[in-house]
């Protein structure tokens, strides 16, 4: 009876300790939303459901409620009435409309971006482009933590194109950074191109953009970042920092829609040296002359390969409007603050049930998603995504073998989602909920 008291009392003031950590960390969400400068942002998208918490922005965004209105007017007036003349009117000027506020977010100058085709697609033009500019050099260069489809792309352009060169990946030493001075180590006369993603799309990390630019420029090297993870969600300065190349989508932070278009950017004393492989009709400087003969437009516009996609163009433009509006400064020191918060309550309340930060702990050193691991982190995902009775559904997600991103959109996510989330997770693990769902993955994870 003795030993069955002293654990009753040993128990209580535990679950009384958490409870009261609980409750402070509530209190503080609140206080942070109500001091929020940009909590009214939130109603400027669709979030037709309360009950649910999005924390996938990094990998696909909220809409905004501009975009149907705007969708609305370009399919019902533009298109079903204006028809072919919209062209004129509307639609052949749109890529550049569209770069010219894409440039602003991305520290560019409008004729420097070119706005359309896939990020893959736009990842082969400028990588081949400047493997053709640096004969006697034959590396390719990047990290293991860099988006699989940017080192699919190497490995096709090596076997179909540059045989004679090889790709040499850096390895994090601990899943979730790489060390600077072992990008230097690996940079030397030989790199004809080194190209990472500026933050890492399954631990966030973020690399010191103007710093890897000077070390590459040093080895006369072209850098060509993937910016897909990073822009929207942290201050980008192409110029500023010296970038040569650029690509990146726009359906993550900058809720341009599934499959909206990706971007590229070229420096302009780049412009006229590196040759885009794709000569496409909206690439040639006079594309209704139907000149047999190709000859590419100045700028940016040279690197177009097709039709512009009207539609997709005009769904991205709200998104844009948004992030110019509010800042991306200040989306960023909202971000910093949530994630530190969400941070903080990891250790508190997550890492005694076994998980572990999978991100950077200096916010200085990571983008706006923080990933934790967890042995059951496929299960505890299915957990959260569908709750069971009387629970909201929480939607991050899972990248294997054992990730939970937790995307964080200033926007429209608040410092209670934050807060709900953690508690949600806790509640997961500590009462085994994630035991009654199975281990098949869903097609999309």
């Amino acid at each position: 009876m003795g030993r069955g008291t002293s654990a009753k009392t040993k128990t209580q003031p535990a679950k009384a300790l958490i409870m009261n950590e609980l409750q402070n960390y509530k209190e503080k969400a609140l206080t942070l939303d109500r001091l929020d400068p940009l909590a009214s942002f939130r109603s400027r998208f669709v979030v037709e459901e309360e009950e649910m918490i999005y924390l996938d922005g990094n990998s696909l965004g909220r809409m905004p409620l501009e975009t149907e209105i705007k969708m609305q007017s370009v399919i019902g007036q533009q298109w079903s009435k204006g028809l072919i003349s919209s062209w004129n009117n509307h639609w052949f000027d749109l890529p550049q409309k569209i770069a010219a506020k894409l440039a602003k977010i991305l520290g560019a100058h409008p004729d420097e971006i070119f706005v359309g085709d896939s990020t893959s697609i736009n990842f082969y033009k400028l990588a081949f482009g400047a493997l053709k500019m640096q004969s006697g050099k034959n590396t390719i260069l990047t990290d293991n933590l860099n988006f699989p489809s940017d080192i699919y792309l190497l490995q096709g352009i090596i076997s179909q194109s540059f045989p004679e060169h090889r790709l040499q990946i850096v390895q994090s030493k601990d899943g979730i950074a790489v060390k600077q001075e072992d990008i230097a180590h690996a940079l030397n006369e030989k790199t004809a191109l080194l190209t990472l993603s500026h933050v890492a799309f399954k631990s966030a990390f973020m690399y010191n953009m103007s710093e890897i630019n000077e070390l590459a420029h040093q080895k006369n090297t072209f850098v060509l970042w993937d910016l897909s993870h990073a822009v929207g969600s942290v201050p980008i300065r192409l110029n500023a920092d010296s970038a040569d190349l650029a690509v990146g989508c726009t359906y993550k932070y900058l809720n341009g829609g599934p499959g909206a278009p990706a971007f590229l950017y070229v420096r302009r004393d780049l412009q006229e040296k590196i040759v885009n492989p794709i000569w496409g009709w909206f690439g040639h400087r006079n594309p209704f002359e139907f000149s047999l003969d190709y000859l590419p437009a100045a700028n940016s516009p040279q690197f177009a390969a097709g039709t512009p996609h009207i539609l997709s163009l005009s769904a991205l433009e709200p998104g844009l409007d948004i992030i110019l509006e509010a800042g991306i400064n200040n989306l960023r020191e909202k971000s910093r603050l949530q994630s530190d918060f969400l941070l903080e309550m990891t250790q508190q309340l997550l890492e005694p049930l076994g998980f572990t930060k999978a991100s950077p702990l200096e916010a200085e050193d990571r983008g706006s998603h923080i990933s934790l691991r967890h042995p059951e982190g496929w299960r505890i995902s299915k957990a959260m995504i569908e709750p069971q009775q009387g629970s909201k559904s929480i939607i991050p997600d899972f990248r294997p073998p054992d990730t939970i991103r937790l995307g964080i959109a200033p926007l429209y996510n608040s410092f209670t989602d934050i807060y709900e989330c953690v508690n949600r997770l806790s509640e997961i693990v500590k009462h085994s909920h994630y035991l009654a769902y199975d281990q098949t993955k869903s097609a999309v994870t």
